[in-house]
């Protein structure tokens, strides 16, 4: 059997090579939606590295913010592989900042925020009007950095609950399970093959109501009745 190093070293390969063909189709093709055709051979990730993602549920269309939780770099290539639309991230600044990598966030014209900028908040709302404006649903990590994988959220920022009431938004929740254990980067190790993406009803928060709370406790259940599932 293929060890958790030597698999999770081939899978950064994998990713490294595809990041490159990736981001040099983005810069050819940037101008046709944001070069989503070519993000979308993120798919070809799983193929290659003979690693799994379940998919339960449907994505909803309609939704305008999608709020998933943040395990791995690998979660970025579940939702990039399999959403149908445009999907804009919101994301740190220092993420835009790295050689080369960067260009996948740049190109591609994500939201980057710098969190230290008191500035941010409003360069973040403008930002985000008008990638809806230009009918790209937006996502965002609540917990604001990954979690551990393990059993337990890190507790939801309010970054999400701000943009949703802000311009009245329709939300998808998604929850990933086992991201961070079919690829981790600290340590590098990969000792599952199977990851879960589970795509929750599409809502309309009430504003005015504790739906913010609500949400964090229901993907939490959702996520652990499946963690379970995997890790058993």
């Amino acid at each position: 059997m293929i060890s958790s190093k030597i698999r999770a070293i081939y899978v950064t390969l994998v990713i490294a090579v595809g990041l490159a063909v990736i981001i040099c189709g983005i810069f050819f093709t940037r101008k046709k939606q944001n070069g989503r055709h070519c993000r979308r051979w993120c798919r070809f990730f799983y193929p290659f590295t003979g690693l799994k993602l379940e998919k339960i549920g449907e994505f909803d269309t309609s939704a305008s913010l999608v709020i998933i939780n943040h395990q791995s770099l690998s979660d970025i290539i579940c939702l990039e592989s399999f959403h149908p639309s445009n999907i804009c991230w919101v994301a740190k600044k220092e993420l835009g900042d790295i050689p080369f990598y960067g260009y996948a966030l740049k190109g591609p014209e994500m939201i980057l925020i710098d969190r230290e900028d008191k500035k941010g908040l409003a360069l973040l709302l403008k930002q985000a009007k008008e990638k809806l404006d230009e009918g790209r649903p937006l996502v965002i990590f609540p917990e604001g950095t990954r979690s551990k994988g393990g059993e337990k959220f890190l507790p939801f920022k309010p970054g999400a609950k701000l943009l949703a009431e802000k311009f009245n938004l329709k939300i998808q929740p998604i929850v990933l399970v086992n991201t961070r254990k079919i690829y981790n980067t600290k340590p590098l190790e990969s000792p599952k093959n199977t990851a879960r993406m589970v795509l929750l009803d599409a809502f309309e928060p009430e504003i005015g109501s504790d739906w913010y709370a609500h949400l964090e406790s229901h993907m939490q259940d959702v996520y652990l009745r499946h963690y379970h599932e995997l890790n058993s």
